[in-house]
């Protein structure tokens, strides 16, 4: 049927070029074509300019001879003059692209059981089926412009589709009408352009946030006294600050003022230095503060510059932080004064903590009070690389630091 289809379209175009001659001429095709309704089908509209053609043909092309045999022809087929002219006229022109076009519409449509040949059918492509349901995003890219460009910017789609429902939000958003704007308002926070990626793969539902409210949040952050430079430090390093209310973050910051008693100055110092105090959960912040006062013995004013030298230990595992002032006060020895003056100890791994201490010990440098000579800083004893501490603190070289600690 293919096959036919393309002859019919060229059948068309000649057919028609003779139908029109045989108009101008006065011949019948005229009144042939018109028995048959303008919406007539393609093959009917072909036998119908077939017949005209052959009745021009048969008028303008007839010989003595046939008209001696009785053969029906107009009177004035006899006339050379007439004969010549109307051979003229016939002359079919050349086909071009405009007689192609009005013809067109002449093909009958392709049918979906329509038989074509094997060459025909290793040419089709058919374009891949969106899944009706996936485990990983990765199957989208392709039929989703959301995911394609979101991947250019750098977002990794197999940390996102980890998070929950965050996948299915993906793929509700149109890139145009959702995405682009929250983008555009992102860069204006202060994130650039190699941030969006990892910050939208760590927080991809700020893409279906309002703006409004996202707009909101940050101009709340600036009410507080908080600078351009400060709120998108803030935003980078806890991605999550600005899917959390107006309410909810003026709550959070009441809760770190009066909790700890500090000034304003110093809980805008606080947050700044770790915003996700104020998008973590605070039943932890509060345990290790309980743990500090009761089971540790410090004083609130030792707690409070603890807490403002070091955010850290407000998050710090309750176990961790109970070991190693365990080590620190018990077997070293130092003061919860000295502890209050050097908090980042706090910060450092147990093991090197000991390693130190015992290698120090071991050498009868183990001195840890700035009232006597040879006194080794808290600072210096967890913060030095070893090559350092082993030549600067401890007095000895690299090598018998090592084999040291084979002893241990």
């Amino acid at each position: 049927m293919a096959v036919w289809a393309r002859q019919a379209s060229r059948w068309c175009c000649l057919l028609n070029t003779a139908c029109a001659v045989g108009l101008r001429s006065g011949g019948g095709p005229g009144r042939a074509c018109r028995g048959f309704p303008p919406v007539a089908a393609g093959r009917e509209r072909a036998l119908c300019r077939l017949q005209a053609y052959t009745q021009v043909s048969a008028g303008g092309c007839s010989s003595p001879d046939s008209a001696k045999g009785g053969s029906l022809s107009s009177p004035e087929s006899n006339l050379p003059s007439v004969q010549q002219e109307r051979a003229k006229a016939e002359t079919l022109p050349d086909l071009n692209a405009k007689i192609l076009d009005e013809d067109w519409d002449d093909i009958p449509p392709s049918s979906a059981l329509e038989v074509i040949s094997e060459e025909e059918a290793v040419q089709i492509i058919a374009e891949p089926l969106i899944p009706l349901q996936s485990s990983t995003l990765r199957d989208y890219v392709d039929h989703s412009e959301t995911l394609a460009k979101l991947v250019h910017l750098g977002v990794d789609l197999s940390q996102v589709e980890k998070r929950q429902k965050a996948g299915q939000l993906l793929l509700t958003l149109d890139f145009e009408k959702d995405v682009k704007k929250i983008l555009l308002f992102l860069k204006d926070v202060g994130i650039k352009d190699n941030q969006l990626g990892p910050f939208l793969t760590k927080n991809p539902y700020i893409l279906g946030e309002d703006l409004e409210a996202l707009e909101s949040r940050v101009a709340y952050l600036k009410s507080k006294k908080f600078g351009q430079s400060e709120i998108a430090q803030m935003v980078s390093r806890a991605p999550y600050l600005l899917l959390f209310s107006v309410e909810r973050l003026d709550n959070r910051l009441g809760f770190f003022k009066n909790e700890l008693g500090l000034s304003v100055k110093k809980t805008k110092d606080l947050v700044i230095r770790l915003p996700r105090l104020l998008t973590g959960k605070l039943e932890p912040v509060k345990e290790n503060l309980q743990v500090c006062q009761v089971e540790l013995g410090f004083q609130r004013n030792e707690i409070q510059e603890i807490v403002f030298k070091t955010p850290k230990i407000l998050t710090a595992s309750k176990k961790r932080l109970k070991q190693t002032f365990d080590y620190l006060h018990n077997i070293m020895g130092i003061p919860h004064h000295m502890l209050t003056r050097f908090p980042q100890v706090f910060n450092s791994k147990l093991l090197r903590i000991r390693e130190r201490h015992m290698f120090l010990a071991f050498l009868g440098r183990a001195q840890y009070d700035p009232a006597q000579p040879s006194y080794i800083s808290l600072d210096q004893l967890v913060s030095l690389p070893d090559e350092v501490f082993c030549t600067e603190i401890a007095k000895a070289s690299m090598k018998d630091f090592e084999n040291f600690l084979k002893t241990l």
